[in-house]
């Protein structure tokens, strides 16, 4: 059965020419990794999918993103709901420190839940 595939013979082995046909460069960060663990571990046949039709990547990508996109916004409008102002920032500097840090676990929270831990 001829497949229409060429090999390339490096030292006693042959070799398929394959290539990819989507070659962008995608820059994954935190919430892509974490979502690339949760499918691994816990959807195997949707990674599997993914990786087979070249859209792990690009899927990766797009969820990191929007998990930043969510995170900046959340932030935000928590600081804003909660008054954790820039005023508190100068008059409070540690006070202010540890609303946002708690604020920024609570989004995290919710991104993790929402964003990183579905398909």
């Amino acid at each position: 059965m001829d497949l229409g595939l060429t090999y390339t013979k490096i030292g006693d082995y042959y070799y398929p020419d394959i290539t990819l046909s989507d070659t962008t460069k995608y820059e994954i960060g935190y919430y892509g990794r974490k979502h690339e663990r949760y499918l691994k571990e816990h959807r195997p046949g949707v990674w599997a999918r993914l990786v087979l039709t070249e859209g792990l990547l690009r899927h990766l990508h797009e969820v990191d993103t929007a998990c930043n996109e969510q995170m900046e916004y959340l932030v935000k409008e928590i600081a804003k709901r909660e008054g954790v102002t820039e005023d508190l920032k100068r008059s409070d500097p540690m006070t202010w420190v540890g609303y946002m840090n708690n604020i920024h676990h609570r989004a995290e929270e919710i991104i993790l839940h929402d964003l990183v831990y579905t398909h």
